[in-house]
């Protein structure tokens, strides 16, 4: 009961209750946060059950496949193991593409701090990604750059380096890289190109289907322009460097 003082009751002072709009505008809030809380979490999970199926299976295909096909190409993709794939083209990317593949952790901090330097120089700002980021960006994600899509880059590239070897790493890179005119993979490229099997490409053939792979829309290894005969000289020379250093070993167990 309420204690009464001077005649008067003492009652305990009501609170008073929010607006309603303001208990609308908290509720959602409260729903958006949970909901991006929610989307994320299933994001994290997905990305990494996506990447460890892609350990045992063959990715069906691609965003830039996909964009590909709706420009009106045919696309021609055929997988092949690493094992039925020329030693010379796995040197050859190597040479071409990151010749410290086998060294970094997916992201090759030394190459981005030394393209950094030579751009502070006034030098040209060469691309620092490597096999491994550009495998991550071929196989789950889309080719538009963007803030974003750099940041899931570097989210994809610490997670197939942690769940795959860098032979599957080479391996998926190598199925997957566009080789021009719709060409996917490596044994697309070496039937076009030459005729052969991925397996059987010569020490130079190699070197040629790698000097285009910057830009296999501009670049021709059939016949090669000045340019790419130039860029696959180079690309020998570094093969070689390659194997006396033993920066393919990775790739090989």
């Amino acid at each position: 009961m309420a204690e009464e003082k001077g005649g008067k009751s003492l009652k305990a002072p009501k609170r008073k209750k929010a607006p309603a709009k303001k208990r609308k505008f908290l509720d959602r809030v409260t729903f958006f946060l949970r909901a991006a809380a929610f989307t994320c979490v299933g994001l994290f999970v997905f990305s990494i059950l996506w990447a460890c199926a892609y350990r045992f299976v063959a990715p069906p295909g691609t965003m830039l496949m996909a964009e590909r096909k709706l420009g009106g190409h045919v696309i021609i993709h055929p997988w092949r193991p690493i094992g039925e794939i020329s030693p010379h083209l796995v040197t050859a990317v190597i040479a071409a593409e990151d010749t410290r593949f086998c060294l970094h952790n997916g992201i090759d901090f030394e190459a981005i701090d030394k393209a950094m330097e030579e751009a502070e120089k006034g030098k040209r700002l060469r691309g620092a990604s490597t096999i491994s980021q550009q495998t991550a960006k071929n196989a789950f994600l889309w080719g538009h750059r963007s803030w974003m899509r750099k940041g899931a880059e570097a989210w994809m590239t610490v997670l197939i380096e942690t769940v795959w070897p860098k032979r599957r790493v080479m391996e998926v890179y190598l199925n997957i890289a566009e080789w021009g005119d719709g060409l996917f993979g490596a044994e697309a490229a070496a039937q076009k190109r030459f005729g052969k099997s991925a397996k059987d490409l010569t020490q130079q053939e190699a070197a040629l289907l790698a000097a285009v792979l910057p830009n296999p829309h501009k670049w021709r290894v059939d016949p090669p322009g000045p340019y790419v005969r130039k860029r696959t000289y180079t690309i020998r020379s570094r093969m070689a460097q390659v194997k006396r250093d033993g920066l393919d070993a990775c790739v090989a167990k």
